[in-house]
C-alpha cells in the first residue's frame, strides 16, 4: 500500500515537473499565481541538479530531474518492494 502511494506521488510530481517545463515556453506564466506556487514545489528539487550547467541556451536540469524520478519509480521502488516482501 505504501509503495502504491509512493508510486502515485512520484507520478504526480513528474506530471507537475512536465507542466513546469512547458511553462518555460511562455515565460509570463511563471509570474501567475499558479506558476509561483508550482515553482515553490519544483524549484527545490531542480536545485539539486544545479551542478549541471546549461549548454548555451538549453538547460538540461529538468530533463535529468525527470529521468531521475522515472528511475526511482521504475527501478528503486520495485527493488525496495522486493526487499520488504
Amino acid at each position: 500500500m505504501v509503495f502504491v502511494i509512493l508510486r502515485y506521488a512520484i507520478q504526480l510530481y513528474s506530471f507537475a515537473l512536465v507542466i513546469y517545463i512547458l511553462m518555460s515556453w511562455l515565460p509570463g506564466l511563471y509570474h501567475t499565481w499558479f506558476g509561483r506556487e508550482l515553482g515553490k514545489i519544483i524549484e527545490p528539487y531542480l536545485g539539486l541538479f544545479s551542478f549541471i550547467k546549461p549548454l548555451g541556451f538549453l538547460d538540461l536540469r529538468p530533463l535529468i530531474a525527470l529521468l531521475v524520478l522515472q528511475g526511482i519509480e521504475d527501478y528503486l521502488l520495485p527493488m525496495l518492494l522486493a526487499l520488504v516482501f
